[in-house]
């Protein structure tokens, strides 16, 4: 298994202003997108952040970090690199970097998710077989 994961996306018109350039708001999609995407090849089955669950936690997002390094506008192509970043005691983190069809690194973001046990919502350790998985994406 590589380090990373690559999504391919096309940018669609309705992902657009008039002007054509991407809304701020859809990169949150297109990020979390790659990431469901990405764990779906990792565990092999439909429903990647669903898939988290197999492992009796669930993963509600910390944060969502962005920085935006180029235009992206209709009909770009984009390539979308999901590593993980950083795993932690109750944590992980993935890294989302999205490329454009000449390999310009176009978007980069950070996902913090958390382990929370269903039954009292509070956090828990990452279960040893999840971090073994994710560890299969950390660069």
């Amino acid at each position: 298994m590589p380090n990373a994961i690559t999504i391919k996306r096309k940018v669609r018109f309705g992902d657009c202003d008039p002007g054509g350039i991407v809304y701020t708001p859809r990169f949150a999609d297109f990020a979390i997108e790659a990431v469901d995407s990405a764990l779906a090849v990792l565990f092999e089955r439909k429903g990647g952040i669903s898939a988290l669950m197999n492992f009796g936690i669930m993963p509600p997002a910390r944060s969502l970090s962005f920085e935006f390094l180029h235009p992206v506008t209709w009909d770009d192509e984009l390539s979308i690199k999901v590593s993980v970043d950083e795993i932690r005691l109750h944590a992980f983190c993935f890294l989302i970097e999205g490329y454009l069809a000449d390999n310009t690194l176009a978007f980069s973001a950070r996902l913090t998710q958390v382990c929370v046990s269903p039954e009292t919502k509070k956090t828990v350790k990452i279960p040893e077989m999840l971090k073994v998985r994710l560890a299969q994406l950390h660069g």
